[in-house]
């Protein structure tokens, strides 16, 4: 092996050894050493736990994505249905779920930890002791509605001889399984297995999740959706509104205006018209923008007919309709704030920070501003250069 090779090696072992004993791998390189396998364990040590709030707080905050704390609450919100609803089912001993959420559970721990898990039952009919398993990382699971410590002891005392080496992991899907991580089992067939990380259960899952990035959140809240809808689950659908944030989202807004514009109204006589004061300066330092909209509407409509006669339409939409309770600066941060909502609600939004999503709104509202489908239009003739 290649110096280099080993000394790579060394650092992932010793940022491992860190994560195991509950410290704090704070060097983005070390953190990075560290494999699928081993982040799962990250997820539910005590350092995994602090994070996880440091982050929920933050996005609460508005210093995370947008959707972050969105996504993080409906995804607890589901595995919570999910445990609920399997432990009542198997009071009753209705266990028809019970298989279900092996399938399920194989998908979403993949989902949020990069791993590769299968059903043991389309390798192997009724495997003894373990349901997943997953070879590229050498880990097998027990999935579980019973969190005792005799299930996890009879589940390392099957014959599980040939995956000597392997990690073995215990899976809570309904109950609270922290109690167990404290205890010490037997493992006859010499299988990996650390009880405080290798327990898991809905808790130790919502600090895995909370600690994922916004991107890796919304999937795992879509694969969730998909497979949990509920009865007053409204599925999102794509909107242009979206679509064209998106784009401008993409654009280097930092060039400015490429050419300059003519606007068929006095800007300034529409502003005081409107009584608009604090707008008044948003609308001066983002219309050099106007231009560079007109070119992206035009491609925007190259994939399809009326697509941004659609986003103004919204914008004329909110204006009427917020118009009622509404006026001068009010109206038109209200009108930003509901154009983002819509655009947030969307199935094909693609998440970003506040400031970049309030930035591209307040672009395409000054736009909609001067091509007045907001706000009314001075009475006069004369053209401005804006």
């Amino acid at each position: 092996m290649a110096a280099y090779d080993v000394r790579r090696q060394e650092q992932r072992e010793n940022s491992l050894a860190t994560v195991r004993m509950g410290g704090a791998v704070c060097n983005t390189y070390d953190f990075r050493l560290l494999r699928p396998a081993d982040v799962f364990c990250l997820a539910t040590c005590r350092h995994a736990m602090t994070e996880a709030k440091s982050r929920r707080n933050k996005h609460i905050k508005g210093e995370g994505a947008v959707q972050s704390k969105t996504y993080f609450d409906l995804c607890i919100k589901k595995l919570s249905l999910l445990a609920y609803e399997v432990e009542i089912r198997g009071s009753l001993n209705i266990l028809d779920l019970h298989v279900h959420c092996e399938n399920f559970y194989a998908r979403l721990l993949n989902c949020i930890y990069g791993l590769a898990f299968v059903n043991m039952n389309s390798i192997e009919q009724n495997a003894e002791g373990i349901d997943l398993i997953d070879h590229s990382n050498k880990t097998v699971l027990q999935v579980s509605s019973t969190a005792t410590t005799t299930k996890v002891q009879k589940s390392l005392e099957k014959d599980l001889s040939e995956y000597e080496g392997y990690r073995f992991r215990f899976v809570s899907i309904s109950k609270d399984a922290s109690g167990l991580r404290a205890n010490e089992f037997r493992n006859p067939h010499k299988l990996i297995f650390e009880p405080k990380n290798d327990i898991i259960d809905i808790k130790s899952l919502s600090n895995a999740i909370a600690i994922l990035e916004p991107s890796r959140q919304h999937q795992v809240y879509k694969f969730l959706q998909s497979e949990l809808p509920a009865d007053n689950d409204t599925i999102p659908s794509e909107s242009n509104i979206a679509a064209l944030i998106n784009i401008i989202g993409s654009e280097d807004l930092s060039l400015g205006a490429q050419n300059s514009s003519t606007i068929p109204f006095n800007v300034e006589a529409k502003i005081e018209l409107n009584g608009l004061e604090v707008a008044a300066e948003l609308i001066e330092h983002h219309k050099i923008y106007h231009p560079r909209i007109d070119k992206i509407y035009a491609s925007f409509d190259e994939a399809g007919r009326n697509k941004s006669t659609s986003v103004l339409h919204a914008f004329n939409r909110f204006y009427l309709q917020l118009s009622r309770q509404h006026k001068g600066d009010d109206l038109f941060f209200e009108i930003i704030q509901h154009v983002m909502n819509a655009a947030k609600s969307s199935s094909n939004f693609q998440p970003t920070t506040l400031e970049e999503l309030e930035l591209c709104v307040n672009i395409l509202a000054v736009d909609a501003f001067l091509r007045c489908r907001i706000f009314k239009k001075p009475k006069e003739n004369k053209h401005a250069i804006a």
